[in-house]
Parts: C-alpha cells; structure tokens; sequence
C-alpha cells in the first residue's frame, strides 16, 4: 500500500493518507507546530501499541484465551545513542501466569516490533516536478 503525504493548513502540519484513511500530523509549538496532530515519533510508538495489541488479542481468540481486553501504553524518546520505546501492556482476564507469559511472547513477535528490531533499509527516489 502506497502511502501519501502533503501539505495540510498549518506551517507544519501535513496530511498522511492512507488509502481511504487520512490522518493528521504536525509538530510541537516549541519547533513552530500548532500541534494539530500527533508528531511522527508518536505515529510511530502507536503503530507498535496498536500492533501489538492486534496481534495478542487475534492469538488469544484463536487459543480461546479469556483475554477480554487488553491496555498497551508506550512511552518513547532518544536515550543516549538509541532511541528507545518502552511498552507495558496490561492483560484483562482470567489468564494464568503462563497464558500472560505466552501472550508476552506473542507481542514480542508482532510484526511491527520485528520489523523495529531487525535490520531496516530507506531507498529514496526523487520524483520530478508536477508529478
């Protein structure tokens, strides 16, 4: 799937569309953002949140797990030479100790963290004017 971005009504602020989907981004007022929307970084953390949670609660259905809800927070920023997500994930339901530790196991394996955590390349083109 293609992804699109352009300019939105803000200095900063773009639109990203995702095929029938659009969603705003922009940056903090301390950068000259009007915080219309989430920045990139935090696009980012959400996108292994909602990940993760997808991925736990589709092998929990299938496993007939009670898992009936299930809390990903994800806290993320630069630390020294990494920038660093940390997630805690809260599991809702009558699982035993090994059910959480296997549904641990399986957000591990999500494939948003996986792809966070293997080898990642950009190959950038650069399009002509007007197209």
């Amino acid at each position: 799937m293609e992804i699109k971005v352009h300019r939105g009504q803000g200095p900063l602020q773009h639109v990203i569309e995702i095929g029938k989907h659009a969603i705003l981004t922009d940056a903090p007022r301390m950068y000259g953002g009007e915080e219309t929307g989430p920045e990139p970084h935090d696009l980012l953390a959400a996108s292994l949140a909602a990940c993760t949670a997808i991925t736990v609660s589709m092998y929990a259905k299938r496993k007939n797990m009670d898992l009936q809800d299930i809390d990903v927070r994800i806290e993320h920023g630069q630390q020294d030479n990494a920038y660093l997500f940390t997630r805690r994930i809260r599991y809702i339901g009558n699982l035993s100790e090994d059910e959480q530790q296997r549904l641990t196991d399986i957000a591990n394996k999500c494939p948003v963290h996986k792809t966070l955590e293997g080898q990642m390349r950009i190959v950038t083109e650069t399009l002509p004017q007007g197209t």
